[in-house]
Parts: structure tokens; C-alpha cells; sequence
């Protein structure tokens, strides 16, 4: 379920295919940014109703990354 809205939001934030978008895509398969990641994180940050510290970004490489830090804020 965190994958999915996830994916929706990279889509429709960041206007990017959703095929390329995979629990193993990197944010380099990508072609994001840190400005991106930021824009990404603001999205879920609305969506799931959460905070995410900026620390907790740093060592983030995956989409897969980003679903397991979300689903552990989510609870």
C-alpha cells in the first residue's frame, strides 16, 4: 500500500514514468535530484500525514528505501 501511493505521488509530482518506478529503482535510475527528494518527501509527508526529519534522508538510495522509512513513521 506505501509503495503504491508512493509510486502515484512520484508520478504525479515528479512526472515520471510509472514503469521505471520500483522498490529497487535508485534515485540516480531515476535521474532525482536532492530538490526532488525534498518535493517527494513534502508529497508523502501530506499524504501519509507524517513528519519526516531531514536526517532521516540521509543513506536513502531506493524507492525501496523511502516505502521502509515511511511505513516505520507511519507505524
Amino acid at each position: 500500500m506505501v509503495f503504491e501511493k508512493l509510486r502515484a505521488l512520484i508520478v504525479e509530482t515528479l512526472e515520471i514514468d510509472e514503469d521505471k518506478i520500483t522498490m529497487d529503482a535508485t534515485f540516480d535510475d531515476l535521474m532525482l535530484d536532492s530538490l526532488d527528494l525534498v518535493e517527494l518527501v513534502m508529497a508523502a509527508e501530506d499524504e501519509f500525514d507524517i513528519h519526516v526529519e531531514d536526517d532521516a534522508l540521509d543513506g536513502l538510495e531506493t524507492i525501496g528505501d523511502v516505502v521502509d522509512l515511511l511505513t516505520d513513521l507511519i507505524g
